[in-house]
């Protein structure tokens, strides 16, 4: 098979592997890393399908390694070893008590990252392992417990609540905001307008003002939202408020609104899990985000116990 760069498997794969190799059970593997039987048996597919052999023979009291899986053991045994001599490397913690949890990079700083410590603490002890990625990554394939996202709807092959919409309204500097001045809301369109990852929030926001807007050659497109924030703080144009990830930036004065009217960002922001019984420690942090954010307790009791995506409607 043609193993090129990028179908490499991730390390998660092969730590399936080896837990299943030394327990020889998937289920005392996923005890082991704090994952489901099933995330566990699609790790071990995945890497079947990649290697176009199986490594475990599946019996009534577990699995036994096959001759190729044995050497396949023996090489990621050898790898993990040669891994571990480097005293710097870092050791991801696992335990009952830790929750993999994904986002990406924008709401990971805006949103979770001021209410970690709250999210760990409170009322008993969680250990957060925030994985920030913009992908839309298979969580049960990658041991992922949670995820909060910004979204127009549901991803298929997960459970899905809302958490909040917001109302957007326009920011800049305020060196620019000075500049700008207030009046009707298209005069600001002389100047650079700051979009994310597209301009459906500029363009809800105008046609709920009665004005066609269309990004123009002096707009400005930045892929990540604290980069947004960063361009209209330093006066490059006018960009969107986002609120609550805003209310940090609006209160310390570094960007300041240019107009008052608001508009419903066609965006919302989503709690994602896996399809599949969801482990206590992440029941537990699924509701003090829940809680964050203002969720109602009937949705996300919903979330945590419908086992279909199209489950916990908003």
């Amino acid at each position: 098979m043609d193993h090129s760069l990028d179908q490499l498997l991730p390390l998660e794969t092969l730590r399936a592997f080896d837990a299943a190799a030394r327990t020889g059970s998937f289920s005392a593997a996923a005890e082991k890393l704090n994952l489901t039987h099933g995330a566990v048996s699609r790790q071990i597919a995945k890497l079947e399908d990649w290697l176009g052999l199986k490594v475990f023979e599946r019996n009534a009291r577990g699995v036994t390694l096959t001759i190729e899986g044995n050497r396949l053991h023996l090489r990621t045994t050898e790898a993990f070893a040669l891994i571990s001599v480097n005293s710097d490397r870092w050791v991801e913690p696992r335990g009952t008590a830790v929750v993999r949890l994904a986002s990406i990079p924008s709401v990971s700083g805006l949103w979770l990252m001021p209410r970690m410590a709250a999210l760990e603490n409170h009322p008993t002890r969680l250990r957060i392992v925030l994985d920030v990625d913009n992908r839309q990554a298979d969580l049960a394939d990658e041991g992922i417990d949670l995820s909060v996202r910004c979204g127009r709807g549901r991803i298929p092959g997960r459970v899905s609540v809302q958490l909040f919409e917001e109302h957007i309204f326009p920011i800049a500097s305020p060196e620019l905001a000075k500049e700008i001045g207030r009046g009707d809301p298209a005069r600001l369109l002389k100047f650079p307008l700051i979009h994310d990852s597209d301009a459906s929030a500029w363009r809800a926001w105008f046609a709920a003002q009665d004005i066609d807007y269309r990004p123009r050659p002096q707009d400005r497109r930045f892929e990540d939202y604290n980069l947004v924030l960063d361009a209209a703080a330093y006066g490059l144009g006018i960009a969107l408020a986002r609120p609550p990830l805003t209310a940090d930036q609006l209160g310390s004065g570094r960007i300041v609104a240019v107009d008052e009217r608001a508009a419903l960002n066609p965006v919302s922001y989503w709690m994602d899990r896996p399809v599949g019984r969801t482990r206590a420690a992440a029941a537990d942090l699924a509701r003090r985000i829940a809680e964050q954010a203002g969720l109602a307790p009937e949705k996300l009791e919903a979330f945590l116990h419908d086992d279909v995506s199209e489950a916990a409607a908003p």
